[in-house]
């Protein structure tokens, strides 16, 4: 007999029974020890590559020789991701979480501004608050590098096939993706996924339809009426700022190239930089909203996405960043002025007036 998690072995994250397979792959690939070294020894990956990597084997060998179980891996990340707040952010600040169960699975339907931190940062909430942490949607256009694979599956990624091809393919992974999502909710295991594909890069948070069709798939194969399936899996919008974006200035390079040349071809590894900078750039403060699950009769797609937008846009919490985007002035706030300024300096002159339009953005759609 075929189990639930061997239906789904093509996209689902690993089990505690594969994760110590998982680290030794990870241990023995060339490229992953690569990174490692340029990113952490920059200085001295050309002098002595083969000593630096042989060092850094040793090193992950001996940290991670007792991690059996996704939550000891969890568990290691939480204090990478600690560091990485105390160095990176000016703190981050929650709304929401009081509403969650912890007994419960819920389908997270988040605004999208980082590749890696969005989700990143949903976790640490649920986990500082005591809350199981969630399955994460990636497209495998991220997972080309076979260490990026392994490194998303070990920490709950599932997979989303972007890359299918031709209506059956599609039809068949997008049914796939719809009964694993149904699976996962009724296993009491919460699902963080982007509201639509790709980041939000001009800043306008908005929720594609053509996502919530997708999630009905299971129900429509079953027969449930549109509203009555939706109900059953806990749906609950988030929305998450940051004060300042790392990516912003890579975001309005791709915009302006699309404005001026009607298309941007990006590099090869660019999303893997995009993941990096995120990591390691400046973010200022950040604030994560959890909605209230929604709970109101949806005849379509169209009338829930709007339901979800609605949310996102009001739970948005407005940095001085957006509100001086958007041509307000802070009395006051000479500081939070000053650093502001200093920020919209440094972006290239004919890329201001994006960077402005994408902080703006949130502010102008919380008017609407």
């Amino acid at each position: 007999m075929v189990s639930d998690t061997d239906l789904f072995k093509d996209i689902r994250p690993y089990r505690d029974d594969e994760v110590a397979g998982a680290i030794q792959r990870l241990i023995r690939d060339d490229e992953f020890i690569g990174a490692i070294a340029k990113y952490r020894f920059s200085t001295l990956s050309g002098i002595g590559g083969p000593v630096i990597k042989a060092l850094i084997r040793l090193y992950l060998s001996w940290r991670w020789r007792k991690l059996n179980s996704v939550r000891q891996i969890q568990l290691e990340v939480a204090s990478y991701m600690e560091k990485m707040i105390s160095r990176t952010t000016s703190g981050v600040s929650y709304s929401g979480l009081e509403q969650l169960k912890p007994d419960q699975g819920y389908l997270f339907i988040s605004n999208h501004r980082d590749i890696a931190m969005d989700p990143a940062f949903v976790n640490w909430g649920l986990h500082s608050h005591g809350l199981d942490t969630v399955r994460i949607a990636i497209g495998d256009n991220l997972l080309r590098k076979p260490c990026a694979a392994e490194l998303m599956k070990l920490n709950k990624s599932f997979i989303v096939k972007r890359s299918a091809k031709g209506p059956r393919e599609m039809m068949k992974a997008f049914s796939e993706l719809s009964a694993y999502l149904r699976h996962s909710i009724d296993e009491n295991q919460s699902i963080w996924i982007a509201q639509k594909e790709g980041r939000a890069k001009d800043g306008n948070d908005k929720t594609d339809p053509a996502i919530l069709k997708m999630f009905y798939m299971e129900g429509k194969r079953q027969k449930i009426p549109f509203s009555d399936y939706i109900k059953t899996l806990n749906l609950v919008p988030v929305s998450i700022s940051y004060e300042y974006d790392p990516g912003d200035q890579a975001k309005a390079r791709e915009l302006y190239a699309k404005a001026e040349q009607g298309a941007y071809e990006k590099r090869e590894f660019e999303d893997v930089e995009s993941i990096v900078q995120g990591i390691v750039g400046q973010k200022g403060r950040v604030h994560v909203a959890f909605g209230e699950p929604l709970s109101g009769e949806f005849d379509n797609a169209d009338q829930l996405a709007e339901a979800i937008d609605r949310q996102i846009y009001d739970n948005y919490h407005l940095f001085p960043s957006n509100l001086l985007a958007a041509g307000q002035t802070l009395e006051g706030h000479q500081a939070e002025v000053k650093l502001f300024e200093q920020h919209i300096a440094r972006i290239p002159t004919e890329l201001k007036e994006m960077v402005l339009s994408m902080y703006a953005r949130p502010v102008l759609n919380k008017e609407r």
